[in-house]
């Protein structure tokens, strides 16, 4: 996926997020482990979100392998502890296609 289109996909779940009730405190957060696409707060709950598009769903959350869930946790945990956060949190991801955005919560392998 080009950087563009995972922009505009960003851009769309920031959008749903908002709409949901969710505050969005951080995007693009980077450690030396990999990124974090979205942070974003509601009921109390920190949610580090992966945002994965492409032409239809399976195309999409194919891309949410072991190995990137993994470098999600690793960058959440240095997140958390630079911002000396004691808080619950989850792992979630959102879908974008064309015609969908599915949110995806407390997402494992």
């Amino acid at each position: 996926m080009s950087r563009f289109k995972g922009d505009l996909a960003e851009e769309r779940a920031v959008k749903f997020l908002i709409e949901n009730g969710f505050f969005v405190a951080q995007r693009n957060f980077y450690s030396r482990f990999g990124e974090i696409d979205i942070i974003a707060v509601k009921d109390e709950v920190v949610h580090f979100i992966e945002v994965k598009s492409g032409v239809d769903y399976e195309s999409a959350i194919q891309n949410i392998t072991q190995k990137k869930l993994s470098k999600i946790i690793k960058t959440a945990h240095v997140y958390m502890k630079k911002n000396s956060l004691d808080v619950n949190f989850v792992f979630d991801a959102i879908v974008v296609t064309p015609k969908n955005i599915e949110f995806l919560e407390n997402i494992t392998l």
